[in-house]
């Protein structure tokens, strides 16, 4: 618990005082959080940004579970290719963000998105995605997507294989077949492992940080700035270590809040099914 507990209780300590990093610390209570709700242009913006992210991140979890349905019960190799779709998982943020920026360069640039878009003769459609300040968010948003549907798939893919057949066959006597067993056998049982695909998913999306350095670095214009890049910026690049740790302190509360509030919407939904 000590290795836990002890670094936030260091940052909230490091969020009551103004310092560079080094030499003197001088105290100013709560002014570091006066600062940042009110008079902070990024903050709130990054924090509306998060939420973004949090929702494409939701969006994995019904498809996640829709895949993993059908290949369980489509599909024969179906290990190989629940294992195709966890490659991006493990592969490095910097060979992910290297390669998601070629394939959104302008098409001068031999950027393939916007090429495709070209031979298809949507040439109205393509843009400089990562230097819109418009589409940069939601470009970064797709990628993330990409990158992590693959471990939500696994996960329920897992839950899937783990309901038992007899139950499946037992139901099919009584005619529930297909998408009626799914509905009334497959999902309730799956809801534990939806449960933690969905907590995972809102809880990483809010710590989303290396992916976005990588690709534009909180850019064009700060408009792809979160909560954690807004943190390691003023932190490190500003040296404002105490109103850097008032923004990780506000990260913690708020990761804490989200996962507070999922856990009652599921026990909500769980006492409303039963």
């Amino acid at each position: 618990m000590a290795f836990v507990f002890a670094p936030i209780l260091v940052s909230v300590y490091y969020s009551l005082v103004v310092w560079a990093g080094m030499g003197d610390q001088v105290f100013v209570g709560l002014n570091n959080y006066k600062v940042l709700f009110t008079q902070d242009p990024i903050f709130w913006p990054s924090v509306l940004r998060t939420l973004y992210i949090s929702v494409a991140s939701l969006l994995q979890v019904p498809i996640a579970i829709v895949v993993a349905i059908l290949v369980s019960r489509y599909v024969r190799r179906a290990n190989f290719l629940i294992s195709s779709y966890f490659l991006p998982v493990i592969l490095s943020v910097v060979v992910i963000g290297q390669l998601w920026k070629s394939i959104y360069n302008p098409a001068s640039l031999g950027g393939m998105l916007n090429q495709m878009l070209v031979k298809f003769g949507l040439e109205s459609w393509t843009k400089t995605w990562l230097a819109d300040t418009d589409w940069a968010i939601f470009a970064l948003c797709f990628v993330i997507f990409w990158q992590y549907i693959g471990y939500h798939v696994l996960i329920q893919f897992t839950g899937v294989q783990n309901i038992s057949s007899d139950i499946y066959e037992a139901a099919s006597i009584d005619g529930a077949e297909g998408f009626k067993a799914d509905r009334y056998i497959t999902l309730p049982l799956l809801s534990p492992v939806i449960k933690i695909s969905v907590v995972l998913a809102v809880i990483g999306s809010l710590k989303a940080f290396d992916l976005i350095v990588v690709m534009t670095g909180g850019g064009p214009a700060n408009t792809t700035e979160v909560i954690s890049t807004h943190m390691y910026y003023m932190t490190f690049n500003s040296f404002k270590y105490g109103y850097g740790s008032a923004i990780s302190t506000f990260l913690v509360v708020f990761c804490l809040v989200m996962t507070v509030l999922l856990n009652l919407a599921f026990k909500r939904a769980e006492e409303a099914a039963s």
